[in-house]
Formats: C-alpha cells, sequence, structure tokens
C-alpha cells in the first residue's frame, strides 16, 4: 500500500489504476513462473501493448515523458504484485532512461532507437561475465570487438541478461581492441550469431530467465557501436532496482497482516493480531517500510533538482542499500509472524524471501556502495 500523499500527478494515477485491473491475474501467474523458472511474457506483453514501455522516453520523442519519481513509484507498485515482472521491465525502462536523459548516443542513433521503442522495442545492457564479476568492480570483458571491413565482429559471453528471451536489443559491453578500452554496442536479437544459452537456474528470480548472451561472431555496423569512454554522471534511474524490491517487501508485510487479522488458532480468543508479539512485528515492519520508502522517495525527488544536489550519488546508492536490508528484515518478520507456514510452497511469502535474497546481488553492491560514499565524505575520490 503507497501513501497517498505519495502520489501527485495523473501520470502515476493513470498507471495505478491500469495495475489494479490485472494485479489479481499479474500474482497468479507469478506462482507459475517462478515454481517453472518462466518468463511472465503475458505480463510483459500486456505492459508493451499499454504503452508502459515507454514510460520513461521523453515527450519530444513520443514516449510518456515520466521522471525518476515517477518511475520509483510505479515500479514499487508493480513490484508489490510481481517482483519478476517489474524487475525485468525496470530494466528497460532505466536504460531507456538513461540514455535519452543523458544523450549517450549521436542523435541519429537516439531518434532511430525511439523509433523501435515506439514498434516495441526493449532493451537491457548486457555487461556482466563470468570471469569479471559485477561490471561495477572494473574488470575488463572478455567479450572483444575487433574492427573489420563490414563492421565490427563481436565474440563472447554475457551472464545476468535479464529478460533475455523477450528481450529486441541488447546493450553489449566489449573490449575494443583498436580503442584499448570498453565500449557498448547495440545487437539486436535477429542478428546472426546472437543466441541465448537457456542455463537460468537460480533460486530468486527465476522467472527472469536471466540466462547467458552468447554472441558468436556477430557483426554490427559501425554506427551501432554507440558508446565509448565517458565522463560518469549521477544515474537516477538505476533507483527501478531497490523500487521493486521495496515492492517486494510491501506484499511481505501485506500477506503477513492479513493473515493475522484472519488467523485464530483454539488457544487463543481472537485472532494472532491480538497478541503483542504479533504487534510488536508488524510495528517494526510497518516502521522499517515508511523509512525506506521515504529514503527512497526522497532521493527520486532529489534528481529533479540535481545541481542543488551535488551529493545524490550517495544518496543513490545507500537507497538500494537501506531499501535491501530492511526490506529483507521486513520479509523476515512477515514470516515470523505467519510462522512455519510461510514456508508452504503454495504461499508467496517464501518467494518474496528468495527474490529478495536475489536484490543483494544487483548494483551497487553493498561493499563498493559503502566505500564509495566513505570516500567522498573524505573527499578520497
Amino acid at each position: 500500500m503507497i501513501d497517498s500523499f505519495l502520489i501527485n500527478n495523473s501520470l502515476q494515477k493513470k498507471w495505478l489504476e491500469k495495475f489494479k485491473t490485472v494485479e489479481d491475474t499479474f500474482r497468479k501467474r507469478a506462482e507459475y513462473n517462478d515454481l517453472n523458472s518462466t518468463f511472465p511474457f503475458e505480463n510483459i506483453e500486456w505492459l508493451v501493448k499499454e504503452g508502459y514501455s515507454l514510460l520513461t522516453l521523453p515527450v519530444e520523442y513520443g514516449g510518456e515523458g515520466a521522471t525518476i519519481e515517477d518511475m520509483v513509484v510505479l515500479q514499487s507498485y508493480l513490484g508489490s504484485i510481481d517482483g519478476a515482472t517489474a524487475l525485468s521491465i525496470g530494466w528497460h525502462l532505466s536504460v531507456v532512461g538513461q540514455l535519452y536523459e543523458q544523450n549517450m548516443w549521436q542523435q541519429e542513433m537516439l531518434d532511430q532507437f525511439a523509433g523501435e521503442i515506439k514498434k516495441g522495442a526493449l532493451v537491457n545492457r548486457a555487461v556482466s561475465e563470468a570471469d569479471t564479476g559485477s561490471p561495477t568492480r572494473g574488470g575488463r570483458p572478455a567479450t572483444h570487438a575487433v574492427k573489420t571491413e563490414n563492421g565490427y565482429q563481436l565474440n563472447g559471453v554475457k551472464t545476468f541478461t535479464s529478460m533475455s528471451k523477450a528481450l529486441t536489443h541488447y546493450i553489449v559491453a566489449a573490449y575494443v581492441e583498436e580503442l584499448e578500452e570498453v565500449g557498448f554496442f547495440l545487437v539486436p536479437r535477429e542478428f546472426k550469431g546472437v543466441e541465448i544459452a537457456d542455463n537460468w537456474n537460480m533460486i530468486g528470480m527465476r522467472a527472469t530467465e536471466s540466462h547467458d548472451l552468447v554472441l558468436n561472431d556477430v557483426i554490427v555496423p559501425y554506427e551501432y557501436f554507440v558508446e565509448g569512454r565517458r565522463k560518469p554522471q549521477p544515474n537516477g534511474w538505476i533507483l527501478h532496482i531497490p523500487s521493486t524490491y521495496l515492492g517486494i517487501a510491501q506484499a511481505a508485510r501485506d500477506y503477513a497482516v492479513e493473515f493475522a487479522k484472519s488467523y485464530g488458532p483454539n488457544s487463543i480468543e481472537g485472532t494472532i493480531a491480538n497478541l503483542p508479539t504479533v504487534q510488536q512485528n508488524v510495528g517494526k515492519m510497518e516502521s522499517l517500510l515508511l523509512s525506506a520508502r521515504h529514503f527512497l522517495w526522497s532521493t527520486a525527488k532529489g534528481y529533479q533538482t540535481i545541481e542543488d544536489n551535488p551529493n545524490v550519488w550517495n544518496e543513490t546508492a545507500a537507497s538500494k542499500i537501506l531499501v535491501m536490508n530492511q526490506g529483507l528484515e521486513v520479509v523476515d518478520l512477515a514470516m515470523r509472524i505467519v510462522g512455519a507456514k510461510s514456508l508452504e510452497m503454495e504461499r508467496p511469502l517464501q518467494r518474496y524471501y528468495r527474490d529478495m535474497r536475489a536484490g543483494l546481488h544487483n548494483p551497487p553492491m553493498e561493499d563498493a556502495a559503502y566505500t564509495n560514499i566513505a570516500k567522498s565524505v573524505l573527499d578520497l575520490f
């Protein structure tokens, strides 16, 4: 349940009303998709058909022009319905938002790709590799690009490619041998040599189908070398990650509260909602969610006045860490309220627990976030 006073414009209200029409359907699919490690194709198709994939595309390019704050509000709600669906579409929203806000490509390519998005294109970055770990740690990718007469030839394997089978485009990080630096290439799915390994087998976020992306002698045109070395900028669009996990924690809280209000063993009068221990845990859950939600919302709002918020990088990293750690505690408290029944596969709490654990390994990593915040405070950059 999102605080009503945080909903502050017609765009947010429109999408929240749309979500309410499908939330029961999405929730029913979530259990099946998790158990079978099946991607929520029907959910994503609905989102694209309704125009949600245009959410963060600027109005001048034919999109909805959502702000980072809009995205955080909507992704939190969608995450409470189905975490895997929210995280998957969130990567697309984040990539598109950053690309066009920071004008990361040549104008001709931005114009061209906006046309693709309006026709239903879905995109994600493919940057992780088995040998390098998280790309935020700076390892040089083994995936490499060699300039040829016909374009750049790409070879390599990318891990954790969320939404892999539904994507129409991949933005691939590769080491460009002629430049001796890392660059990014736009790779459409239909290009020859692009394969999905079909090897995603995790206990958390199973339905994202984040399989390996395999590139075998893929030739891309020169103009599809879209990004080279550039000065890092604050990226508020990455807040789609804590937004999704905040939604999952909210769902766990909601389930536990409804359970407490309805479950009454014959050893007590009334329901367990009357027990002091349960009330203490509910109070803790609510307090943790309130602080996480308001910190995340204020960080998102800070990007609307970024020139006045030079430390917004710190707030962005801290938002993810705060939401994840407090969200994990919320899920744990919810499971304590429900008791051993929370472990039943027919109940969603065990899925919320597994999906929340997966969030620890989304960027930024906790140790890197704390180190960077410390360096900023200590003037060590």
